[in-house]
């Protein structure tokens, strides 16, 4: 089940890249670098107290952000 207060920052086949919420079929917003794209990632994160996700180009995971309730230490 897609949590919808994550954004995800991502390369698209045309080469631009994008910030799309968790579970949704549109980008919330399409940019020409990938630092644009991941500061609204972090920028719509931090409003919806979710978490900020950044794919390579390589399709791998480079760095992720919470934001909102992330007790430290983790409980368990």
């Amino acid at each position: 089940m897609p949590n919808k207060d994550n954004y995800w920052t991502q390369k698209r086949p045309d080469g631009r890249w994008e910030s799309k919420r968790e579970g949704a079929e549109r980008a919330s917003k399409v940019t020409a670098t990938q630092a644009e794209a991941w500061d609204a990632s972090k920028n719509f994160a931090k409003q919806n107290d979710g978490e900020a996700i950044l794919k390579g180009r390589d399709g791998r995971i480079r760095d992720r952000n919470t934001y909102g309730n992330d007790p430290y230490p983790p409980k368990g």
